[in-house]
């Protein structure tokens, strides 16, 4: 029998009606203090909304340690539509994530329903439920930082839609298509490398173009896509260089324990979804041996089934190996960050596992008498106990006290969890407080950069200006493109005089970010005043004057920096009216001793003296 278009619409329909229950209470969420303050709120490019120059640096940039444009670039136009609003940039997710659910089930649907296209509906349907719904999509629906995942999903599901197309009637533009979409996928989340691989192993089933075909001319097929992975690979490890973990820091042989475990505990996790935090600490060379010993065991023997029964049950060849293959670019062989795994690096491998679940129980169930009765109940008994366990999971990632809080509830030793904590204690003004959590986090993992980054802030804050100095070096020893913590630095050193340290950080700044505007501006406010004839150089601190007013517009302290540049540069009368200029801005602002610094400027320019300090300009 052939199922009315309403069916498919009505399937759809309570897809999205599910995942906006279980994650629609994230329009009530703040942004937490885990990543997506450098993502958004923090990022001066992104909170400008979407323009061309953004849209410039997001092709151009490294943004958070990745080369995601789009990613980058969705985040710009919620900041475009909703400013900081942050139950709007939460909601733009739920969105994502609902689409990638109905397009999985259409997608399974046209592959699997055979001539009528209604075969394996309901199988289809459960698949994307499951994945609408379980637990371990929190993560990376809840957390504004993973916006990548669920855009890269949407994208990875239009991909796949495009290939069934491509399969049914081989066109030039259908092939076009396809490889846009695939490309989109890959700079939301580079993670989609392997898809060309999965697209091998729906030949295999269930679109069955083995038999039709030699895999030679099916690997042929998809060169194009192998080459816009390769590419894509590059730039990741490019992007990704000093978040590499190092084998100093995690040898090969734990890296590959932990990846044999780390494919068996997200099996556990699918069917015992509980305990779930943002960050599992690495086992290093913790792991008891029996756990190892396990996880080998149960995954040789899947993996013999799957070779076994691979034409008598295609499905468990195509959805295991779905698994296997997709978590090979983050199952931590190639170390990306110090965790030892993570909730959202499911999102798209697990769809292989519930695949080839559902058409097994499906199969083994074929004789039962009142089949459906008993299908049904125990798909409605599941989709609930997931959504429950999944609706309380998202209250957790409500603010970052609570995110925090939770996990230390779960991993009392966590560092990342107690300097998340001291992040919202410090900013109370609660420093001491803030002082013994990340000193706690730093006696667990030396290398957590929020934990060095966070204290040195705190130290600051206390004029322990030499502490603060040596936590936030370390800091940048371990990820030298973190531009935050060279701004301080460059701050600090100011602060002492030792202006050579102070220039060095802010030039490795803008070695990464040509155009972040505190570097450039602190700089060519050093080299424009600084009393030391040696640091100065006028012409340069125009040019970053300059370069701050284009991308900025017009405000007080750059004008004074611009001025005093150019008084530099014995452009004296130039450098007066800037000086005026600056003033009158000031004065309409209500900022009368900046009018006033202004006015002294704008005299002793006059006077054809420059000026010369060695203080920072704000």
């Amino acid at each position: 029998m052939r199922f009315k278009p309403g069916l498919r619409f009505a399937i759809c329909t309570a897809l999205v009606a599910i995942t906006w229950a279980i994650f629609g209470q994230t329009r009530g969420h703040e942004f937490v203090n885990y990543d997506d303050l450098l993502y958004v709120v923090e990022n001066q490019h992104v909170r400008a909304g979407l323009n061309w120059h953004g849209i410039v640096w997001a092709l151009t940039h490294v943004h958070s340690q990745n080369w995601h444009p789009v990613t980058s670039m969705s985040h710009m136009l919620d900041c475009q539509f909703f400013g900081l609003r942050s139950g709007a940039h939460h909601l733009v997710n739920v969105l994502f994530h609902s689409a990638g659910a109905v397009l999985l089930f259409l997608v399974l649907e046209q592959m699997t329903g055979g001539p009528s296209g209604t075969g394996t509906i309901w199988s289809s349907a459960f698949v994307a439920a499951i994945f609408a719904v379980h637990p371990l999509r929190v993560e990376s629906v809840a957390w504004i930082a993973e916006r990548k995942d669920v855009l890269s999903g949407v994208f990875f599901m239009l991909t796949l839609i495009a290939y069934v197309r491509y399969t049914r009637k081989p066109t030039p533009a259908r092939y076009v298509t396809m490889s846009i979409l695939f490309a989109c996928g890959l700079m939301s989340k580079p993670m989609l490398v392997t898809l060309p691989i999965i697209l091998l192993l729906l030949d295999y089933w269930p679109l069955k173009r083995f038999e039709r075909s030699t895999i030679t001319r099916l690997v042929v097929d998809k060169v194009p896509l192998f080459a816009l992975s390769i590419a894509s690979c590059v730039a990741t490890l490019l992007a990704q260089n000093f978040a590499l973990g190092s084998t100093e820091l995690l040898p090969l042989k734990w890296r590959i324990t932990n990846a044999i475990v780390t494919y068996f505990d997200y099996i556990r996790q699918m069917f015992w979804p509980v305990g779930l935090i943002p960050f599992y600490i690495h086992p290093e060379d913790r792991l008891p041996i029996w756990r190892l010993l396990v996880a080998a065991i149960v995954l040789v023997a899947v993996t013999g089934v799957a070779f076994a029964r691979r034409r008598k049950n295609p499905y468990i060849s195509s959805g295991w190996f779905w698994y296997i293959v997709m978590l090979v670019p983050v199952v931590g062989i190639v170390q990306v960050g110090l965790q030892g795994r993570a909730d959202r690096y499911t999102y798209l491998p697990e769809i292989g596992l519930c695949i080839a679940l559902v058409w097994l129980i499906g199969d083994l169930t074929k004789s039962w008498q009142q089949r459906q009765i008993f299908l049904g109940a125990a798909a409605a008994l599941v989709l609930g106990s997931l959504s429950i366990l999944s609706w309380k999971q998202t209250r957790h990632w409500h603010d970052s006290e609570t995110l925090w809080s939770y996990t230390l509830t779960i991993t009392p030793e966590s560092d990342v969890a107690h300097a998340g904590l001291a992040g919202i204690l410090l900013v109370r003004g609660q420093t001491n407080a803030a002082i013994e959590h990340y000193e706690r986090a730093l006696s667990r993992r030396d290398g957590n950069v929020a934990a060095h980054y966070g204290l040195a802030i705190a130290l600051a804050s206390e004029r322990k200006v030499d502490a603060a100095i040596g936590h936030f070096q370390k800091a940048l020893s371990i990820q030298p493109d973190n531009i935050q913590v060279s701004n301080y630095l460059g701050a600090l050193f100011a602060s002492k005089g030792e202006l050579s340290s102070a220039i060095t950080a802010w030039r490795q700044t803008l070695a990464f970010d040509p155009d972040n505007a505190t570097a450039t501006s602190q700089l060519a406010w050093v080299l424009a005043t600084a009393s030391d004839a040696k640091f100065r150089d006028g012409q340069e601190a125009i040019v970053l004057a300059q370069r701050v007013i284009r991308s900025d517009g017009e405000n007080p302290i750059v004008l004074r920096t611009l001025a005093a540049a150019l008084a530099e540069s014995n452009r004296f009368t130039e450098a007066a009216e800037t000086a005026e200029r600056g003033e009158r801005i000031a004065e309409a602002s209500g900022d009368s001793d900046m009018a006033e610094n202004l006015q002294r400027c704008a005299e002793l320019f006059r006077h054809c003296e420059p000026l010369h300090s060695t203080q920072v300009s704000h």
